[in-house]
């Protein structure tokens, strides 16, 4: 058992509704991402084999700084999260490692920023997430054996998660190291969109469409853009499933910021230059827990706003 008790800078005052993040060790089992209790504590089971896990909390622009957790069978462990306010304004580095030439993560790269002692090891994906970074510029270092080691400034936003892809090159290859990087949307961050998004790409269970996309597409509709960019959709229903003995595309359930719409449809009542993303599911089995329902037999679409 894994608890975990938010509570102000102070350590005094427990924080209910915090958002707790927790990551395994074990990359097979998804990341938890759950509310502190009315009493600032959050009770998770720890899946089975799992031997650690790193974690923060969030709430609102403020966040605690990363902790790393270790667990022994039948032993209950318990981490306290601070959340850090006032004086420190602090942001989040999240990314990849690759081989430059391969383009095949890199394992067990040491990520810092320069003057911080926190240094992370990139998992077997090549992802790494540095927690409680300070706001402003930063040099990022990142360090491998059999890689030329790489320096690259970088500015850090309050409350916000900027992300890295990182390009190393092998020592015997005479050729710059590649980094981009782009800050996520601190509101698509708040209600979970890239964590669904990231798990879901990996797995193929949804479909995820981003701004970029949108701007670039210009769309007319939201029902005509979802058919263009998802196999399967007629408008917002699920072709390959049918209602009844009519053979008619099974309509979907339709949210706009986690709101279900209960009549009408999503070009009512949105314009596609509104939209920050979109989230498509084709069925019960692919949908997040928050979105499945008895209704929920045709899938969800689920759009969020800029």
């Amino acid at each position: 058992m894994l608890r975990v008790r938010v509570v102000d800078e102070s350590g005094t005052i427990s924080l209910p509704g915090a958002i707790v993040v927790v990551r395994w060790s074990d990359l097979v089992e998804r990341p938890a991402r759950a509310a502190a209790g009315a009493d600032g504590h959050l009770y998770l089971c720890v899946p089975g084999d799992v031997e650690g896990a790193t974690l923060w909390a969030e709430l609102g622009d403020d966040s605690s700084r990363q902790a790393v957790a270790t667990f022994e069978a039948g032993a209950t462990r318990e981490v306290v999260l601070r959340i850090l306010t006032g004086g420190i304004q602090s942001g989040r580095l999240m990314g990849r490692v690759l081989d430059a030439s391969t383009e095949a993560p890199v394992v067990a790269a040491a990520v810092s920023v320069r003057g911080r002692p926190l240094a992370v090891d990139t998992d077997r994906q090549g992802r790494f997430v540095l927690t409680g970074v300070p706001a402003g510029e930063h040099e990022v270092e990142v360090r491998r054996i059999g890689y030329a080691p790489l320096q690259h400034s970088i500015t850090v936003d309050r409350g916000l998660t900027t992300e890295m892809e990182i390009g190393l090159v092998p020592t015997p290859l005479e050729m710059e190291p590649i980094v981009a990087t782009v800050t996520r949307a601190r509101r698509l961050e708040i209600v979970g969109f890239y964590e669904r998004k990231h798990w879901g790409e990996l797995t193929g269970l949804g479909h995820f469409i981003t701004v970029d996309e949108i701007d670039r597409w210009r769309p007319l509709t939201v029902s005509g853009f979802v058919s263009m960019m998802v196999p399967g959709m007629s408008g917002l229903a699920n072709r390959r499933m049918s209602t009844g003995f009519s053979n008619q595309p099974c309509p979907m359930k339709q949210y706009i910021d986690g709101v279900l719409l209960r009549s009408g449809g999503l070009d009512q009542y949105i314009r596609p230059f509104e939209i920050g993303a979109i989230e498509v599911y084709k069925g019960p089995a692919s949908l997040p827990a928050e979105f499945t329902g008895s209704d929920a037999r045709c899938g969800a679409v689920l759009v969020w706003t800029r």
